[in-house]
């Protein structure tokens, strides 16, 4: 794959064979973010778990202390006058039922996260083909199945993430913050996101837990971290 000169340049920065700590991660990380927008901060860490177990399987959601630095469009599927006002009063961008379901399927996708209240689960099932290949269906394990709606809206607005493995590997890669955030802002968030991940950690998982994390801005080189320092 051909590089711009720019890329090239910043790679010289990074020794591509060394473990980096935290700190020194996040000093390359502002040195190699140089476009011209905030470019999102993103972590990729492999597992050494077979996800095709279902006991192994690494799925849930973590609160960024200081968020991911994008505010996320939220929609909530409920009824009820109660429970519409209370996901309005908390940020919501759209919320309904069968018309939301419908708007969807007539093709509008404008939201980064999803939430249902469970007596609407039977109704948003017909939407599984769309919103489940896009990462978007609401999801018990996830926490966006749930009947405290404003909270769950609250805390997706105040920078909670949902980690997964991609589909082909035991990879997982979130969002972690911008290059705008100072130092101190990006190493607690990615502390919090590998605490969560070590905590998670499957029972029975066998052998090294942690394979490799890389972190890298948006147009920015991979900085491989040495995963031994949050374990």
């Amino acid at each position: 794959m051909k590089r711009g000169k720019r890329y090239r340049e910043l790679i010289k920065l990074i020794d591509r064979n060394r473990l980096y700590s935290l700190d020194e991660a996040t000093d390359l990380l502002k040195q190699t973010a140089k476009a011209k927008f905030d470019e999102t901060i993103d972590l990729a860490a492999r597992l050494g778990v077979d996800p095709r177990q279902a006991d192994q399987n690494v799925r849930g959601t973590v609160s960024l202390p200081y968020g991911t630095g994008t505010s996320k469009r939220v929609i909530v599927f409920t009824t009820g006058e109660e429970r519409i006002r209370e996901a309005q009063e908390a940020g919501a961008n759209v919320v309904g039922g069968e018309d939301l379901v419908e708007r969807i399927q007539g093709g509008w996708m404008e939201f980064d996260a999803a939430i249902a209240t469970p007596d609407m689960m039977r109704v948003i099932s017909r939407l599984g083909r769309i919103l489940g290949p896009a990462g978007l269906m609401p999801n018990p394990r996830s926490g966006t199945v749930t009947e405290n709606v404003g909270g769950t809206v609250r805390e997706i607005k105040a920078g909670r993430i949902e980690y997964r493995f991609e589909r082909s590997a035991p990879i997982i890669h979130v969002p972690i913050g911008k290059a705008s955030f100072n130092k101190e802002q990006i190493k607690e968030n990615i502390s919090t996101f590998m605490s969560e991940i070590i905590r998670v950690k499957p029972a029975s998982a066998r052998g090294r837990y942690i394979r490799s994390v890389a972190v890298s801005a948006t147009m920015g080189p991979g900085i491989k971290l040495d995963p031994q320092q949050f374990m």
